[in-house]
């Protein structure tokens, strides 16, 4: 199962508070995450994420500013998202001096899931690479958004 792990690690040339607003703002997130974000950030807050013409509805989990933000998504509709029926994506915020900050973001659950190992795998190394990708972006906004 260890190939199926999904985590993904940054360290952003900013402080943890300016990283915090940008993963949680809505606007913020869809410079670098999703093209539409309607989302409250509050454990239990139901919102959507687009992505093009794929994307679906959130449910905020956990709060913890700014070290700690937790979502649930790709659940079955009409189903409340839980453990075994959807994804856990959990961001940590770890400053490193007052002018850094290490980002880990791990997704979970589609190992739980009642799919084939292949699904899940496909699953896994394309998330994987698409963390990359936004946490790239992220840099860059970050980069050029002023710390105050």
């Amino acid at each position: 199962m260890s190939g199926l792990a999904i985590e993904r690690e940054v360290l952003i040339e900013a402080p943890a508070e300016v990283v915090w607003r940008t993963i949680t703002e809505p606007d913020q997130m869809s410079l670098w995450f999703a093209d539409r974000v309607d989302l409250v950030i509050e454990p239990g807050a139901h919102g959507y994420m687009g992505f093009g013409d794929q994307g679906g509805p959130v449910v905020v989990e956990a709060v913890d500013r700014p070290t700690r933000f937790s979502f649930r998504w790709n659940h079955p509709p009409g189903e409340e998202p839980v453990v075994g029926n959807s994804m856990l994506v959990e961001f940590t915020l770890i400053p490193e001096g007052a002018e850094r900050t290490r980002l880990r973001v791990v997704e979970s659950g589609h190992e739980l899931r009642d799919w084939p190992e292949a699904e899940k795998q496909r699953y896994a190394d394309e998330h994987r690479e698409g963390w990359g990708e936004f946490f790239d972006r992220l840099a860059g906004v970050v980069s050029e958004r002023p710390s105050g």
